[in-house]
């Protein structure tokens, strides 16, 4: 059985392409956009130069920070949440709680879905707290994975991954379900044989 949404009418775009320094400091999320039956969500709005990086992009699609109803957090570390603050209207959606304002609902992120289109779902790995946006397209299933991969080429061996075993199932689930796989800080990619696991 398939993680996959039984929908297939969501539509995304990706508003900044993260990147991390391989000699320095500079660290920038991968943010995403994704929308879906009336929902507007934003995925992991992390570290970026500006956040000009996030707002423009988003801007060019005739929105405003205030239309959107959803911020997707895959995991909490501040290189990939360092924004969030920007979204005030949002119901923020993190491993096993919605937030919203001053007030919190307790809930599983495990097949949690915001839309028949968009479901979330636990990938522990990175971190203890991993989940996956889950998005069915009309060209196929787009997972939003924050860090489960960096980039493209992973990394194969994760440093901060506290159980490599327990990332190799989560990007197994993730592998087994997607057409198209968004990283924490890099480019989106379609898998392949050669995608580290």
């Amino acid at each position: 059985m398939t993680d996959a949404p039984l929908g297939r009418s969501a539509a995304y775009k990706v508003l900044t392409t993260g990147y991390v320094g391989s000699t320095g400091p500079g660290v920038a999320a991968t943010v995403s956009y994704v929308s879906d039956a009336g929902r507007h969500v934003i995925f992991d709005p992390g570290m970026v130069a500006s956040t000009d990086d996030i707002l423009a992009p988003l801007a060019e699609l005739g929105l405003g920070p205030d239309d959107i109803t959803d911020v997707v957090l895959s995991h909490h570390h501040p290189d990939n949440t360092m924004n969030v603050g920007l979204f005030r209207r949002a119901a923020v959606h993190d491993h096993k709680v919605e937030y919203r304002g001053d007030q919190w609902k307790n809930r599983d992120a495990e097949g949690y879905e915001l839309t028949p289109s968009l479901r979330l779902i636990r990938t522990p790995g990175h971190s203890p707290e991993d989940i996956t946006l889950l998005a069915g397209t009309e060209s196929g299933v787009v997972a939003f994975a924050g860090d489960l991969w960096w980039h493209a080429e992973g990394p194969a061996d994760d440093p901060v991954a506290p159980d490599r075993e327990v990332l190799r199932t989560s990007r197994e689930r993730v592998l087994a379900a997607a057409d198209l796989v968004v990283p924490g800080h890099g480019a989106p990619f379609e898998p392949a044989a050669g995608t580290p696991r």
